[in-house]
């Protein structure tokens, strides 16, 4: 299993989500100005700020020469996991439905927080179970889910919504408390926490390292 791991202007978390994609496969970094995926068989759309998050959050990261590799590499069954800002550059990309908005609160809040699987069934949940607790930590000030009522329920009847902040957790305002989404086929998941700094027991929780370990396997 190789992931591959974009690092663009402003991102601040490939490192880490790299580290813990070599828990359990071999992992490379991506240059955002390349056109060159390396025959990975997951790519991995980091945390941080690209492009310092000006225009609007992950609409210039959009048109990273890398990331038209990527939306080919998704659209032909391809594994592509958006953290925070990552989510927010796939939203942009149209590889997922919905967008991020600044936090109801206006401003940036970094906590741990409890998950709840909603959908098992994606390319990057398969190692979880449906209605499994995942305690990973979230960082963001622009992390609130929203799509239209009638686009939500059809994510909801699809099963797109995959993750959901437990009840008391949901700290940002998000539409019906959703953390993260996928696209129709569940090879494209985003979602606003961190999965990379929850894979070792030392820092409180490996649970992140679920979802990892849920794209070796179907990889496998």
């Amino acid at each position: 299993m190789k992931f591959g791991v974009i690092r663009f202007p402003g991102s601040c978390d490939e490192v880490d989500a790299l580290l813990a994609a070599q828990r359990v496969g071999e992992a490379v970094i991506l240059w955002h100005q390349d056109t060159d995926l390396q025959g990975v068989d997951a790519v991995i759309v980091p945390g941080g700020f690209s492009y310092g998050d000006y225009l609007r959050v992950g609409a210039i990261a959009r048109f990273a020469p890398i990331m038209g590799e990527v939306e080919r590499f998704a659209r032909h069954g391809g594994l592509v996991l958006g953290i925070c800002n990552g989510f927010q550059v796939l939203c942009e990309a149209g590889l997922l439905p919905g967008a991020l908005l600044p936090n109801t609160s206006l401003r940036f809040t970094c906590r741990q927080i409890e998950l709840n699987v909603v959908n098992a069934g994606t390319k990057w949940t398969a190692a979880c179970a449906t209605g499994e607790a995942l305690s990973i930590p979230a960082k963001h000030q622009t992390g609130r889910y929203w799509a239209p009522d009638p686009v939500l329920d059809v994510l909801e009847a699809e099963g797109q919504v995959v993750l959901r902040y437990a009840t008391g957790n949901g700290f940002n305002g998000s539409a019906r408390d959703i953390a993260g989404v996928s696209n129709h086929a569940g090879n494209v998941v985003g979602l606003m926490p961190h999965p990379e700094h929850a894979v070792d027991p030392l820092t409180g929780s490996d649970d992140g390292l679920k979802l990892f370990r849920s794209a070796a396997l179907v990889a496998a």
